[in-house]
């Protein structure tokens, strides 16, 4: 077979190319382009092998002989994907079809690749024929030709793509539920989407050519024009709402060159914002009728949209004018207060419950509750602050009013000098004020213990009466009881029991004021006493006045009587018992002056030892005889008093005979401590004893008061001592002995300082 020409297969490679760009139909092509060329080079078989993805396409023209021999074969598939971008030459044995299976025939495969132009293996060329040489001209005919395979697969795909893409586009336009309609310079329609003729009730097709103004039943845009959608035919682009009875769209406009220079489509895209014009609305309804303010702003406090709740906050007249104001240097009263919010935000992100301080429009002060949240942008900067804003001014007052009048209550129970407690219903105490624990309480003896066990026993049942009293609603006042101090000593108070409701006006609790009024007792009780003492002294002074002078007549008259000679012997007896008993009235009467103070108390400086060592030897006779033992424990370094040494040593002896008739009556060995020290700003003489102890300590200065036999008192001696005593500026009292037998009498009279002295010389040189 002589070898091809390939200058002589230029009209033929010619006739191929015009072939490639006629045909619409790839697998007819390629096996024409097989065909062609296995006869441009005598070849027995050609196939073009097309990869699709792991697939291989074969397209073959038929052999010209051995139609059972020569055909293709699954090596050939495989060679053509495993050889290298080059023409490659393979000796390829075809089994015979025939019965006769050991004649075999050899034949030359020939491979090939076919590359596109950015070097993408398309497929392969594979010629079957018995010549095993190419010459340099058949190298260059199968590259043509591999060329021509590639140009034309690239274009049946390109072709094969755009009428993919176009007809996916179709399918795109028709699947987008918005309206979309197309027309040209002379308002005529090109083309309508699926959705759009859907809700006309006609077919695509039916629309193109209609004037535009047949749509005029799904919107007006209130243009004059004739189509219903274009409002500004200069502008590329446009975007508006328009409206319908039934439905609002945004209307999206679009501008392109037509097929010819004189030629315009216009593209409107009508997207249903119904829904979300009613959304945008119940939003902005909601949006305004929030009470809290609601804001969104820019990082540099400009604000780009608030509710009404945030004009009214910032007092502003309108949502307008606070949105055209730059009010963000206004905002902040202090600008370090900006700085510090916006650096807060950037760290965290979110500010919950952040309190700011911030400044109206009239300039007063808006104190606020927010929650703020940063919007990011690509890079991570804020752009822009979105926030819920609380108005908490009023709250801020109102707080700041309860805290003056929490600390102003507070002071009040903590200075006042009663001591104010608070129990449940049920008794327990739950608060005490500061004077309880200044008082010596401490706080685990009084908190959450019933404050009745404090009260003295026979006392408990007034205490819980008017504890039931004020949890029925009514108020108890001026309750006097005996309650236990925190030294465990009992006091005089003064108690009044309040109940406090809640907001169901139940009582729920009962506050107590406790005032103790010992020391205004005693004070009191000392008052009336001396009240009295000065009114019996009175009374007593006049009937010693009246009784004096008849005693004095039968003194005197008895006096002649027995200085008379003639008055026999047995009537002697007689007047001596006249005489003497007599005499015994006069001495009582004198202690009745004595008592009703009618000698003037003599002031010098006494030094209160001696005195009372002088009045001491008066008994000692007594002490000694009857077993009375006498301790004395005297401060040597007392300082001198101011008062009438006579009249004291009349008191010191007044006690010291009770204590000895006390511990006569005990019948035990008798004890009499006396001792001397300062007590303030005042000497305290105390006498202690072992008797048998004052059946009514409450009574023992009353006048005419005695727990003695008859005739051995007449109850004036103790009276008269707390006379003197009360004329010196002192205080005499007694009590019964806790740990031992007997009772202490306590005297107690002023120490002498140069103001008393230079008083006292002053009122002796007045007289």
């Amino acid at each position: 077979m002589n070898a091809p020409r390939p200058g002589g297969h230029a009209e033929e490679l010619m006739e191929l190319a015009v072939d490639a760009a006629q045909s619409r139909h790839l697998p007819e092509f390629l096996e024409r382009f097989a065909d062609r060329a296995a006869r441009m080079l005598s070849a027995d078989w050609c196939g073009v092998m097309v990869f699709r993805g792991r697939e291989t396409d074969l397209y073959q023209a038929p052999p010209k002989k051995f139609d059972s021999e020569v055909g293709p074969h699954t090596l050939l598939i495989q060679h053509c994907r495993e050889l290298p971008k080059e023409i490659q030459i393979r000796a390829l044995s075809l089994e015979n079809s025939v019965e006769d299976a050991s004649a075999v025939s050899k034949a030359m495969a020939i491979f090939v690749p076919i590359t596109a132009s950015d070097a993408e293996d398309l497929g392969s060329l594979c010629l079957l024929r018995k010549r095993k040489v190419l010459d340099d001209s058949e190298r260059r005919l199968l590259h043509a030709l591999a060329s021509h395979a590639a140009l034309s697969l690239e274009n049946f795909r390109r072709f094969s793509q755009l009428e993919r893409s176009k007809r996916q586009w179709v399918e795109d336009i028709d699947a987008i539920s918005d309206f979309i309609v197309v027309h040209d310079r002379s308002w005529r329609v090109l083309r309508t989407n699926r959705s759009l003729a859907s809700h006309l009730g006609v077919p695509p097709v039916a629309l193109v050519g209609e004037a535009m103004s047949s749509l005029r039943q799904i919107a007006e845009s209130g243009s004059d024009l004739p189509c219903p959608f274009c409002r500004d035919t200069q502008q590329t682009r446009e975007e508006y709402v328009v409206a319908s009875p039934e439905r609002i769209f945004l209307v999206s406009t679009s501008r392109a060159p037509g097929i010819s220079d004189d030629d315009t489509r216009t593209i409107h895209v009508l997207k249903d914002i119904t829904d979300r014009r009613e959304a945008e609305r119940r939003y902005r309804e909601l949006f305004d009728s929030i009470q809290e303010g609601l804001f969104f702003a820019t990082p540099e406090g400009r604000f780009l949209d608030v509710n009404d709740a945030m004009v009214r906050m910032l007092g502003y007249d309108s949502r307008d004018e606070l949105l055209r104001a730059d009010v963000g240097p206004h905002l902040y009263p202090a600008p370090a207060a900006r700085e510090r919010f916006l650096q807060a935000l950037s760290a965290r992100g979110v500010l919950r419950n952040y309190d700011e301080t911030l400044r109206r429009k009239d300039g007063t002060l808006l104190h606020t509750l927010q929650n703020i949240t940063a919007v990011r942008d690509a890079r991570g900067k804020i752009a822009q602050i979105r926030g819920l804003m609380l108005d908490v001014t009023e709250q801020k007052t109102f707080q700041s009013q309860l805290q003056r009048e929490r600390d102003f209550n507070q002071k009040i129970l903590n200075t006042t000098q009663s001591m104010i407690l608070v129990l449940d219903t049920a008794g327990l105490i739950s608060y005490a004020n500061r004077r309880c624990f200044e008082s010596g309480y401490r706080e685990d003896e009084l908190i959450g213990h019933r404050l009745v066990d404090w009260v003295e026993a026979s006392h408990r049942d007034d205490f819980d009466a008017a504890l039931e009293t004020t949890a029925n609603g009514q108020q108890v006042e001026n309750l006097e009881l005996r309650v236990r101090r925190s030294d465990a000593s009992m006091g005089h108070f003064s108690i009044s029991l309040s109940p406090m409701r809640d907001e169901q006006n139940a009582v729920n609790s009962v506050v107590v004021v406790m005032t103790d009024i010992t020391d205004a007792a005693l004070l009191q009780a000392k008052l009336a006493h001396s009240e009295k003492m000065a009114t019996i002294g009175r009374l007593v002074s006049g009937v010693a006045h009246e009784v004096n002078n008849p005693l004095a007549a039968i003194l005197g008259f008895t006096d002649l009587l027995l200085e008379n000679p003639q008055v026999p012997a047995n009537a002697r007896d007689d007047l001596q018992i006249i005489l003497r008993e007599t005499q015994r009235t006069k001495d009582i009467v004198q202690d009745l002056l004595s008592f009703a103070r009618q000698r003037p108390v003599q002031r010098e400086l006494i030094h209160v030892n001696a005195v009372l060592r002088q009045t001491i030897k008066l008994r000692s006779y007594d002490f000694a005889s009857h077993g009375v033992e006498v301790k004395e424990e005297f401060d040597e370094k007392l300082a001198p008093a101011l008062g009438d040494s006579q009249q004291l040593q009349q008191v010191f002896l007044n006690i010291l005979n009770n204590a000895y008739d006390a511990v006569q009556d005990a019948g035990q060995r008798g004890e009499i401590i006396i001792r001397t020290r300062q007590h303030g700003e005042s000497i305290e003489v105390a006498v202690t004893d072992n008797g048998t102890g004052i059946s009514d300590p409450q009574r023992i200065f009353d006048p005419f008061y005695t727990t003695k036999q008859a005739g051995k008192g007449t109850g004036l001696g103790l009276s008269i001592c707390y006379g003197i005593v009360r004329a010196h500026s002192g205080e005499i009292l007694c009590w019964n002995n806790a740990e031992r037998r007997g009772s202490t009498f306590v005297v107690r009279i002023p120490i002498a300082n140069e103001a008393s002295v230079t008083a006292a010389l002053a009122k002796e040189a007045g007289r």
